[in-house]
């Protein structure tokens, strides 16, 4: 698939789930070409970042479940505080371990997740509609997480083969297999497709994260998660990650990046962070 064919899918009022991490192996093609789609009220599922703030920005979204939103090396995404601060969107504001265990609750299909996280905190004081329950062995008493089911999820690998069995080759697999799991439909973005046999000549068996078996389409989007990294391929841009915070900060400049970035296809997204780079350089 593109990834236009993927945003062709979401429809309004969708709950989407974002898979990689902060600044890190996020989806971003699929989420540029949300962008350039009609499609609004989303509810979205995220360990936030420059997604989060691209997707409040475009004004696609009613609501965010999250448990954070960070560029990493720049600590908030401008995008998201602006919605978060005016209260343009919904939100709730979950611990991490919070999100997985809604993320894991859906993909089990259990009506809750038991945990600790919360406990104690003002999570429970900003989510009313968290509960308490009490363990059938004992007298503990813990936090019953909902299941966070996905209608979409999108994700981004290192490789796949056509079929969706999705390799990650960087540090950490983050939780991209749950998100696949807890939705109904899951796309795979991908640096390259290879043959199956491929996918572990190189590799260990561990990195095969993802399973075909929960996946609805690949799409193969070389350097699809810039400007946020994807290791060993690439890491994060720094320079264009600051450009985008700039340029958040002012309308005027804020069109000028909409309109250079993000109004084209991928080639031409590329073409234009090649001309941005060329020029930081000069």
């Amino acid at each position: 698939m593109t990834p236009e064919q993927v945003a062709a899918r979401i429809e309004d009022g969708m709950t989407i789930g974002i898979g990689g991490w902060g600044s890190r192996r996020k989806p971003m093609s699929i989420v540029r070409a949300l962008l350039r789609t009609d499609v609004k009220d989303l509810t979205v599922v995220s360990y936030g970042g420059p997604d989060v703030g691209l997707l409040c920005r475009a004004g696609k979204l009613r609501k965010l479940v999250y448990g954070f939103v960070s560029l990493d090396s720049i600590s908030l995404d401008p995008n998201f505080r602006q919605a978060r601060e005016s209260g343009a969107v919904e939100v709730a504001e979950y611990d991490e371990g919070m999100l997985l265990a809604g993320l894991q609750a859906a993909a089990q299909r259990l009506p809750f997740m038991p945990i600790r996280a919360g406990l104690g905190s003002d999570v429970l004081t900003s989510n009313p509609h968290l509960r308490l329950v009490q363990s059938p062995y004992g007298d503990d008493e813990v936090v019953a997480v909902p299941p966070l089911h996905l209608d979409v999820a999108i994700v981004h690998l290192n490789a796949a083969d056509e079929f969706g069995n999705g390799q990650y080759l960087g540090p950490d697999p983050y939780f991209d297999d749950r998100y696949c799991m807890a939705a109904d439909q899951a796309y795979v973005s991908c640096e390259r497709i290879v043959d199956t046999a491929d996918l572990l000549k190189d590799a260990p068996v561990q990195s095969l994260l993802i399973s075909r078996m929960y996946v609805t389409g690949v799409v193969e989007s070389p350097y699809g998660a810039h400007f946020t990294s994807c290791p060993p391929e690439y890491g994060r841009d720094e320079s264009f990650q600051r450009h985008y915070v700039d340029s958040a900060q002012d309308p005027a400049r804020w069109r000028d990046f909409a309109a250079t970035f993000l109004a084209g296809d991928e080639a031409a997204y590329r073409a234009a962070v090649e001309a941005f780079a060329n020029g930081a350089a000069s």
